[in-house]
């Protein structure tokens, strides 16, 4: 560059005025706030080929500055003389966009379909697609117009676009989806720049992923040493502003996503992604049929569903690739005008996520799969950071027991040191968050193991029996079955089968239990129509209203039961009890199912093999743990929280997790100042301590085979309704038939008739009632065993939480809530959706992460 009066032909005179106009200057690469950028010294000559390299042509041309009326001024000496009819001539040379709000004075046509193209000159009408993609009307004829050449290509585009898609195939459409270039991004680590593909090169995940500037195409390489030096097109800059998407006309569709194996059932592009890229040939779902199709994802976990398929509800942890979720909406509103962008980056990313859940995804792992053509592209990959970062802070993405090697969330949310009081499932699960997240956190964990109420036993002939929990009720998105994928741990599926033996040894008809089940269900039917005008006042026992309303039908239906039946009615209430955890004279009739009304977990149920304890080993890899550390009181009156120990060791921090039982905090085991709320005082109380208790035994070989052929699990009829809960279902510990060893389960009136009762006694009992079922053939004594005490436990006394007579589901929510945004509170008791299970623990433990974080 040299400095000159007059600039010679072919080269641009950048006056000291132009930082005058806004539009201009950025044009002519203005610095933005944190963006550097090439800009040439005022009063400077610039030659048009740099201004084609800095990605202007269009934007400024030479003629622009011949009228007198230039936004840009010449020097005195170069005044204009033109006449107004020179002028009025030179005008129809240009034409700007006219879309409001554009900022292409002087657009270039990017589709050069026509031998008329206007290039970056005149014509009659420009189309805009975005700030900086314009084409002209000349192209547009020659696709639109059916003499035209260009014709054909368009109509079958069409073709495909309207079978396979729902929304119009306008020719802004088409060339938006056929005609524009792609953008790539320099992969090189200091460099990152946005270059502009020439339209006959098609973008694939593999060129995004290794794309280094002046990469060769069809053996030809970029002329010039260093390519990574050339400055980045300025229309990047804008892409980034903003205001820059509301001037988009269309909304980015994605080709190939990993997405669209999840979902063919739907229109491709109600959910993000292109009807002519997607390879999508499954015809949608009718809006008005009551079924739905199950998508199949080769090499994918089946427990693997993250999506609702059309007319598909009731699924817990799935969500709808059609619409955006509130927490969605409240944390992008940008997005709550058309979705679709932010649609189809989520699709992208949960379904890469499920397809690859054994690493951490990373931006650089999704963004070469934005297969878009235009600057859009540019516009998605920055907000795919946004979206991966709200994604991985829900814990919807890169959670579990993954390995990180660095924090999942930007040093902002490194300032935070947290307590975690109990490593049971869910301060494991929120310690490992916020130490992902890159947090400083210490557990501290009252007794001598983690766990909490996961206690795995391996002393009967090394068989994993769970003192604790051990099964997975419904697998399908479950975060345990996720882990388990992660480790690569067994799930055993159980089977559906459950015999039923009365003592004497003979086997339930199952015509007998298959109708005293439907009778069971309809009792529960009737209960709840009897809740739906019931207030919390008018609540009563649920074991009272079942008794009433099975008099009542008895009454009115005059039905008579054998006495068989009553029996394995009585089998069904003492399903319900364990279920329930409490005797059925102290559950709430009006509430105790209050979780249903929420999206459950379906799918299969499912044995760890392994243990629960396999999970939670690993999630407390590398974690901060002080056991025999039980917390005495917590004092949260100033900025710093402190935790005190029963010993006097002190500990604080700026946030303190509480994940102890329900029966702790109903006992006032620690104190709390100031005291909880009393609104949080009522809940806790509200809620029951669920008790069961269970008996294991080794015996010397597998005597039950040949009776339960292969079933996973038999029930045991009451003989009377006082032995209701007593062994009611047997479970095989060892489904694969080597090892000989049987669960069984104490549940309702009969957990406090053994409580005072020896181990030996318990088990002599239980090999008494099997010897029972099994009357026709020797049942020998057991070589082993073991019966559980939760009840003793000191840090536990309970095994899951119910809602007690009076009570409502509403008081989890309420156990859950924060104090001061300083005390979180997390555990299977705070979990509304999924309480009494160690998915819901784990879950509660994941929520209150992201609070933390989040503050």
């Amino acid at each position: 560059m040299k400095r000159c009066n007059n600039p010679p032909p072919g080269q641009v005179y950048v006056h000291p005025t132009i930082r005058q106009n806004r539009l201009h200057t950025v044009a002519l690469g203005q610095t933005r706030a944190g963006r550097s950028s090439i800009v040439p010294e005022l009063g400077t000559i610039l030659d048009l080929s740099a201004l084609a390299s800095l990605g202007l042509c269009g934007v400024v041309r030479p003629p622009f500055f011949r009228h007198s009326h230039s936004l840009y001024p010449l020097p005195s000496s170069q005044k204009a003389t033109d006449t107004e009819e020179e002028e009025d001539q030179s005008e129809k040379k240009y034409r700007k966009c006219e879309k409001a709000g554009c900022s292409a004075t002087y657009p270039v046509c990017f589709a050069s379909a026509s031998e008329r193209c206007a290039k970056n000159g005149y014509t009659s009408r420009w189309y805009h697609l975005s700030c900086g993609e314009h084409f002209c009307n000349e192209c547009f004829d020659h696709y639109y117009r059916s003499h035209k050449d260009g014709y054909e290509t368009y109509a079958s585009w069409k073709r495909v676009w309207t079978g396979n898609g729902k929304s119009e195939p306008s020719l802004k459409a088409f060339m938006a989806d056929q005609q524009l270039p792609y953008w790539v991004q320099c992969t090189k680590p200091d460099c990152g720049k946005w270059r502009q593909l020439t339209k006959e090169i098609q973008l694939t995940a593999s060129l995004a992923a290794t794309y280094r500037c002046g990469m060769k195409f069809n053996n030809v390489k970029t002329e010039g040493p260093d390519q990574c030096s050339l400055p980045e097109d300025l229309r990047v800059a804008e892409v980034i502003d903003s205001w820059w998407h509301s001037m988009l006309i269309l909304p980015p569709l994605f080709k190939d996503s990993p997405a669209n194996p999840f979902l063919t059932a739907y229109y491709p592009d109600c959910v993000g992604m292109s009807p002519s890229g997607s390879t999508n040939r499954i015809a949608p779902v009718n809006a008005c049929s009551l079924t739905h199709t199950l998508c199949s994802v080769p090499g994918l976990c089946p427990y693997f569903q993250p999506f609702y398929q059309p007319n598909e509800c009731g699924k817990a942890l799935c969500v709808r690739p059609d619409m955006m979720e509130l927490d969605e909406l409240y944390e992008f509103p940008e997005f709550s005008r058309d979705p679709t962008m932010y649609l189809a980056l989520r699709n992208l990313i949960l379904a890469s996520w499920h397809r690859g859940c054994k690493e951490v995804l990373t931006p650089q792992n999704c963004a070469p799969h934005i297969i878009v053509r235009g600057l859009v592209r540019v516009r998605c990959v920055q907000e795919m950071d946004r979206v991966l970062l709200f994604m991985t802070r829900k814990g919807l993405i890169n959670t579990g027991v993954l390995s990180v090697k660095q924090p999942l969330l930007p040093e902002r949310y490194h300032n935070k040191n947290v307590i975690v009081i109990g490593a049971g499932a869910s301060g494991l699960a929120a310690a490992r968050q916020l130490q992902n997240f890159g947090m400083q956190v210490v557990m501290l964990e009252a007794s001598e193991r983690i766990g909490g109420r996961v206690w795995d036993d391996t002393s009967l002939g090394g068989v994993t029996v769970g003192r604790g929990a051990q099964i997975v009720n419904g697998c399908v998105n479950n975060p345990i079955a996720l882990m388990s994928e992660q480790l690569s741990i067994n799930m055993h599926k159980l089977g559906e089968r459950c015999d039923l033996f009365q003592e004497g040894g003979s086997a339930t008809d199952p015509a007998i239990d298959k109708r005293m089940d439907f009778h069971f269900n309809a009792i529960l039917d009737v209960v709840s129509e009897w809740r739906k005008d019931k207030s919390q006042n008018q609540d009563t026992p649920l074991g009272e209203k079942i008794q009433e309303v099975y008099k009542t039908f008895l009454q009115e239906s005059g039905v008579q039961f054998s006495q068989l039946e009553e029996k394995v009615l009585q089998f069904h209430l003492s399903n319900l009890e364990y279920a329930c955890g409490s005797t059925l004279d102290q559950v709430s009739a009006r509430s105790w199912d209050h979780n249903e009304f929420f999206a459950q977990f379906s799918g299969d149920h499912t044995l760890l093999t392994e243990g629960y304890s396999s999970v939670l080993n690993k999630l407390a890899e590398g974690l901060d743990i002080r056991i025999k550390s039980p917390v005495q009181a917590i004092d949260y009156s100033g900025d710093i929280v402190k935790v005190t120990s029963s010993n006097g060791t002190q500990w604080t921090a700026q946030k303190v997790l509480v994940t102890v039982p329900l029966t702790l905090l109903q006992k006032n085991i620690i104190q709390f100042n100031p005291p909880l709320p009393e609104r949080k005082l009522k809940a806790i109380h509200s809620l029951g301590a669920g008790l069961i208790e269970k008996v294991a035994l080794q015996f010397p070989f597998r005597f039950w085979d040949g009776k339960i052929q292969g079933a996973d699990y038999f029930g045991h009829i009451p003989p009377s309704p006082d032995k209701r809960g007593m062994f009611g279902v047997f479970y095989d510990m060892d489904p694969q038939g080597k090892r000989s060893v049987l669960m069984s389960v104490i549940s309702g009136e009969a957990v406090p008739s053994i409580r005072d009762m020896e181990d030996k006694d318990v088990a002599d009992q239980c090999v008494k009632v099997l010897r029972e079922l099994f009357k026709e053939q020797e049942v020998p004594d057991p070589v082993n065993y073991f019966v559980t005490r939760w009840s003793r436990d000191m840090w536990s006394q309970m095994s899951y939480s119910f809602v007690k007579t009076g009570g409502s589901g509403e008081a989890y929510d309420i156990i859950a809530e924060d104090v001061q945004g300083k005390v979180f509170f997390a555990g299977e008791a705070t979990n509304r959706h999924f309480p009494q299970t160690v998915t819901g623990a784990y879950l509660s433990g994941v929520r209150e992460a992201s609070k933390i974080a989040a503050l």
